[in-house]
């Protein structure tokens, strides 16, 4: 690191020209990389994934891609069997390709009463985003048509037309990042006092707009999920903030014990430095193991996801040391902070913590057990039609009269049965417990094969429905058939996911346990941090589960209803994430409290002021990744939603009770033993101060 500091001090202008290039084309970049985004959830080798492909490939439509359903009637009265006729034929020529079935032809596609009849329409799939981005607008025209030409009530809805009515359309990715920003410089402002909180936002925007560009030429040679745009520019602008915060609060600091400027940027980079480069690659580990996962679109976010703390390191360790030393001095004005980092505060919270180390430890895990415990009722699956409906309209109405007409639930996501005997099949499925119906109209066959689409009475999403939609698939391909369908996929993504995960998080934290030991030269600082990391883990994953999944305060917060389940992916997305980013907190903690040991050989003296030092850092750091997960949560997608809940909960939970309560108090109850190394292990040479 010190030569590092060397060379930036003597080539700052040179760095700084580099930086603005990047800059520059970086800007250009960002609106090329958004476009040329992928928008593919496959799953190759999985046999629903396969199946859905082959239905796709023989039949042009259907497989994953649910059903448009054209609702008739509203339950007020009997609706005429001719209006479906129409509203079927209408539907196949306005969408050239597709595969419908109509309640005229099909009984199971109309309630007992016959108050609510059904028309699944199979659109063409488009690449892209927009799947139906054609076909269901020609539909819903059909719909309208009907509609005044008959007088009875005709609705479109399905999962498509939900997810895009409750969106209330796009996203402006930039529009976000903004909100996120000007959230970082009002807290930047309250600690700096000065002009030195613009500083970290120009780390920040170097750092996205950079990242950006390296995902552009990553566009080029293979597929990235479109998530990563969200993910790069607010979790981006938080670690880029976080890193430039810790460096020029040390800078600050020297800058008050006397040190001119450059020295005092060499002795940052030196101490806080060494921290940066340790917690960004900690975070970097984290995100690449995603690559070892056989899900393409999240191996596409853990090999770009990887990119943030990495560029972002190169940025706070390179960019930054350079605009100190040309206007760190002059953006210093107006001084109305302090440069000493003790917060009167914290270290009143480290003396009480300190002196209460077991009451503060146990209230502390009482507290993360609790908030874990809903964790134990998981169902992992996709937000349910209550969810999506929940913004209201027609769409969400029409949904509700198809449950509550007894049709089912299920019918949004059918099970996709491709057989040479379609009639064995329904046999076959037909008397499996949770089947709302079954159909197989004739008009489904090609080269031989026929479509029968099965459903289920509860929500596929729900953990009754996900059941029934397996004992479907079993029995089926009992009989020879190839199923498909959103359910067998779901399936098949947990199974690919979570089946190889164990191994996955083995590796993160024995690369992580290793990092941590060098940088704490220490055996059991870095056991109890990955213990910390776990509870804190636990604890988010806990209250996301009570939000989304339960309900509990949904609608207060997001002013809809809860998603039923937490969609497949997001888990293992926030361990990733997560992980990295609340071991950050822990290395500037306990960075902090080894200098502070090394220097007085006082365990309970070094935690009391290492928390005093860090732990207005830690929380300012946290509240500005904190609010761009807010920000991140104004997307209108409930899966992104969810995510952001689940990373903003679990950087709160990890900055105030773990990093703030429970983390020092263990360091205290454990007083010499934090500092045991095996003699192996230990420097030949005095070790290089290294420490926030």
């Amino acid at each position: 690191m010190e030569r590092l500091a060397r060379l930036v001090i003597g080539h700052r202008r040179w760095v700084l020209a580099a930086w603005l290039l990047l800059a520059v084309v970086g800007g250009y970049a960002a609106p090329q990389a958004t476009t040329a985004l992928s928008y593919d959830f496959s799953l190759p080798g999985q046999p629903g994934y396969e199946s859905n492909l082959d239905i796709i490939e023989q039949f042009g439509n259907g497989g994953g891609n649910p059903p448009i359903l054209v609702v008739v009637g509203d339950r007020e009265q009997p609706v005429p069997i001719s209006a479906g006729e129409t509203v079927g034929r209408l539907a196949a020529q306005a969408a050239p390709g597709a595969r419908v079935a109509s309640f005229a032809d099909q009984p199971a596609l109309l309630s007992k009463d016959k108050t609510v009849g059904v028309v699944a329409v199979y659109p063409r799939p488009l690449p892209g985003s927009d799947v139906y981005g054609a076909a269901l607008p020609a539909v819903k025209s059909v719909a309208t048509q009907v509609q005044e030409s008959t007088g009875v009530p005709v609705t479109v809805t399905g999962q498509e037309e939900l997810a895009s009515g409750g969106g209330g359309g796009g996203v402006d990715i930039l529009a976000e990042t903004l909100f996120g920003g000007v959230g970082a410089l009002v807290v930047l402002a309250l600690v700096f006092g000065s002009f030195l909180a613009i500083m970290p936002l120009l780390i920040a925007a170097a750092s996205i707009l950079t990242t950006f560009l390296i995902v552009w030429g990553l566009t080029a040679v293979t597929d990235v999920s479109f998530i990563v745009q969200y993910l790069l520019a607010l979790i981006g602008l938080g670690v880029a903030i976080d890193y430039a915060l810790l460096l020029v609060t040390r800078w600050r600091e020297e800058r008050g014990h006397g040190a001119d400027n450059a020295e005092a940027v060499r002795r940052a980079m030196v101490t806080a430095g060494r921290s940066v480069l340790f917690s960004g690659i900690t975070v970097a580990v984290s995100l690449a193991a995603l690559i070892a996962l056989p899900v393409p679109f999240l191996r596409s976010i853990g090999f770009t996801g990887l990119l943030i703390p990495v560029v972002s390191v190169i940025a706070a360790l390179t960019l930054l040391p350079a605009l100190l030393l040309t206007v760190g001095p002059r953006l210093a004005w107006p001084h109305r902070r302090s440069t000493d980092p003790d917060s009167r505060l914290w270290h009143r919270v480290g003396v009480i913590v300190v002196r209460h180390r077991w009451w503060s430890a146990i209230a502390a895990i009482v507290v993360l057990i609790a908030m874990a415990a809903p964790l134990v009722g998981l169902q992992l699956g996709q937000p349910t039609n209550d969810s999506l409906a929940s913004t209201g309209g027609p769409a969400g109405a029409a949904i509700t009269h198809v449950e509550e007409s007894g049709l089912g639930a299920g019918l949004t996501a059918p099970v996709e049965i491709v057989t040479t005997d379609p009639q064995r099949v329904i046999a076959a499925v037909s008397d499996v417990d949770g089947v709302a119906a079954v159909i197989a109209p004739g008009s489904w066959t090609a080269g031989g094969r026929s479509v029968v689409d099965a459903w289920t009475t509860a929500d596929a999403s729900s953990g009754t429905g996900a059941d029934a939609a397996a004992a479907i698939r079993t029995a089926a391909e009992k009989t020879g058939a190839d199923v498909g369908g959103a359910p067998a996929q779901n399936a098949d993504f947990i199974d690919a996911v979570y089946g190889n995960a164990w191994w996955i998080i083995l590796i993160i934290v024995i690369v992580t346990f290793a990092l941590l030991v060098r940088a704490l030269r220490s055996i059991v600082l870095p056991l109890k941090a990955l213990l910390l990391n776990v509870i804190s883990l636990a604890a988010a994953y806990g209250i996301t589960v009570l939000v989304w999944q339960d309900g509990v305060g949904t609608q207060l917060l997001f002013d809809q209803d809860s998603s039923g389940a937490i969609t497949v992916w997001i888990p293992i997305a926030v361990f990733a994430f997560l992980f990295g980013l609340s071991m950050d907190y822990e290395v500037f903690l306990l960075s902090r409290i080894r200098e502070e040991y090394d220097s007085t050989g006082d365990t309970d003296e070094a935690t009391v002021v290492g928390l005093a030092r860090t732990g207005r850092l830690v929380t300012c750091a946290a509240l500005v990744l904190f609010l761009a997960f807010i920000s991140l949560s104004r997307v209108p997608a409930t899966d992104v939603k969810i995510l952001a809940t689940a990373l903003a909960l679990g950087i709160i939970i990890d900055a105030t009770i773990v990093r703030g309560v429970l983390a020092p108090a263990l360091v205290a109850a454990l007083g010499p033993i934090n500092w045991w190394l095996p003699r192996r292990l230990r420097p030949s040479a005095p070790h290089e101060g290294g420490h926030p």
